[in-house]
This record gives C-alpha cells, structure tokens and sequence, in this order.
C-alpha cells in the first residue's frame, strides 16, 4: 500500500501507470532493501550454530541502500517503465531520513553469510512479478 512496503507498491506503480506521491524529504530519504532468501539464509546459519540471547540487525545493508528518487530511476531505467510522481510536502509520520542496517555484527558471527541478492536483481524480480500479474488480469 502507499505508505508501507514503499518499493514493492513503487514497483506496482511504475508497471501499471498509477501516480505515485513521494512524502517528504524530496526523496531523499534512504531504505535498504533486503531478499527473502538472504533473509532465510541467515535463519538457516543461525540455526545452524545458534547463540542465544544476540540481538542482529538484518537487512540490505549499505550495498542494497538507495533514496526513494533513486529507486524510482532503476525502476525507469531496468524496466522502461516511467513513474508518474509528484512531491509531497509532508514526512510521513515517523518516518526516517536515513535507515542503512548494520550488518557487521552478523557478519562477524556468520561469516559465511551475507547478502546476495543485490537491490537491482531485487528489482528485476518484482518487476517480473508485477508484469506477470498484470498480463493475467
């Protein structure tokens, strides 16, 4: 939806030629972007070798890090797609200027790990996806 899971409803709107508001910040803010499946790679290599009571952060890290303005120019760029955007005053409430997870901590403790799906495959993937749905609607 609009103000949650802000790359996969980007997606959305870029394949089906919706508007698409971008709230605050001129777009600057920052997201990293993780793959479910890196994401269950590091269920698995904690299970793996378990150590209870740590806390991680998990996420894309500074690699799968981009601004709402640069996802939308990869989005454009990998898919052809333009996004019809328009600015919006307002921060969304709560929202951050910058969210980069710190992955070194899990890195240490799992070297083996690490992230392999970078933010362009994920977009590639959604992009798929959202063509998919809309070529059986």
């Amino acid at each position: 939806v609009e103000l949650h899971g802000f790359l996969s409803y980007l997606v959305h709107v870029a394949v089906t030629g919706k508007p698409y508001t971008i709230f605050g910040y001129k777009g600057k803010q920052v997201r990293d972007q993780i793959e479910c499946s890196d994401v269950v790679k590091a269920f698995e290599a904690f299970s793996k070798n378990p150590r209870p009571g740590e806390v991680y952060n998990i996420g894309g890290g500074r690699d799968n890090a981009a601004s709402v303005l640069e996802c939308i120019q990869k989005i454009e760029d990998i898919s052809g797609h333009k996004v019809k955007r328009t600015l919006g005053d307002d921060n969304r409430k709560g929202d951050h200027i910058c969210y980069i997870s710190d992955l070194s901590k899990l890195r240490r403790d799992y070297p083996d790990w690490d992230i392999r799906v970078s933010l362009d495959e994920i977009l590639r993937q959604m992009i798929a996806s959202e063509e998919s749905k809309l070529a059986t609607a």
